[in-house]
């Protein structure tokens, strides 16, 4: 037997018993049986549907699902009965947790009452695929009112009313609850903004005496808008913003007749001079008199 044989049956013997014994520890490993580690759990309420702004939660709409305890969530319930009959005043998603920053206090009801801040205010506008920044005006956004006026001297003006207020409601209850029946785009010809009374005031009146626009804003720009507004006049000849506060106006009706200006004082009287030569032995000198008295 060569050399060359010799090593071919040393590879072959190396290679079966490596098999063999990769097989025997195989068929050891799968007869172990599996040990699963505990992990402590405790009971959660996640929703189990997908569920909108406004809605009353029912028993139906959450479920209970165990959720790790070293990872507790903020808010969050352990029993059906502590979410069931209250409100949503944020939107959820399936099996997203519910928390008590989304559910309104017990006993305020369901709807859009609930999601209004305290001291504030709910007023609908009428908007259209133009006004509504083509259907992107949704509950959440941030927009700036913008009126559009027109003047009786033929110089329309336009202005920003409101600035970074929210988007309450997009459409309709009707609208919103046919676009989750057939999948369609929102049909929104009024969108809900939240406003405090005294701006609840400018926009009702500046929606009955002329056309009210939206601008989408930036969610995390939060400088106010340029109060000052532009002309139709302006807008022609290319200037910029300006001031609309209106000028006093001219005094109108009959004019007075202004008293006469008072008469000047009288001029000082004049007093005239007298020049008189004097003698003194062989000195000569000359003296002058204003009024009787010499000028010294």
């Amino acid at each position: 037997m060569n050399r060359q044989t010799r090593t071919f049956i040393v590879v072959a013997i190396a290679v079966v018993a490596a098999t063999v014994a990769s097989y025997g520890t195989y068929r050891a490993l799968s007869r172990i049986p599996p040990r699963p580690v505990e992990m402590p759990t405790k009971k959660a309420v996640v929703a189990a549907k997908q569920m909108p702004l406004g809605t009353l939660i029912t028993r139906d709409a959450v479920k209970l699902v165990d959720w790790p305890a070293q990872t507790p969530l903020q808010g969050g319930f352990s029993t059906l009965d502590e979410v069931v009959d209250r409100g949503l005043i944020a939107p959820v998603v399936e099996n997203e947790p519910i928390s008590e920053s989304k559910l309104a206090p017990k006993e305020a009801g369901a709807g859009l009452s609930p999601t209004i801040k305290p001291g504030m205010r709910a007023i609908s506008i009428r908007v259209n695929e133009v006004i509504g920044v083509a259907g992107f005006v949704v509950p959440g956004s941030r927009v700036d009112v913008v009126s559009i006026l027109s003047a009786t001297n033929n110089d329309p003006l336009s202005r920003v009313v409101l600035s970074n207020v929210l988007v309450l409601s997009a459409g309709t209850r009707y609208d919103q609850e046919e676009a989750r029946t057939d999948g369609k785009a929102i049909r929104s010809a009024v969108v809900t903004l939240m406003v405090d009374p005294l701006d609840a005031d400018r926009v009702a009146l500046a929606q009955s005496k002329g056309e009210l626009m939206l601008t989408l804003r930036h969610p995390l720009d939060l400088e106010p808008s340029d109060p000052r507004g532009i002309r139709f006049a302006s807008l022609l000849t290319g200037a910029g913003a300006e001031s609309l506060t209106p000028k006093p106006a001219a005094p109108t009706g009959p004019r007075r007749a202004l008293p006469p200006p008072p008469p000047p004082p009288p001029a000082p009287p004049v007093v005239k001079a007298y020049t008189v030569e004097t003698i003194r032995a062989a000195k000569r000198s000359e003296e002058t008199l204003l009024g009787g008295y010499v000028a010294r």
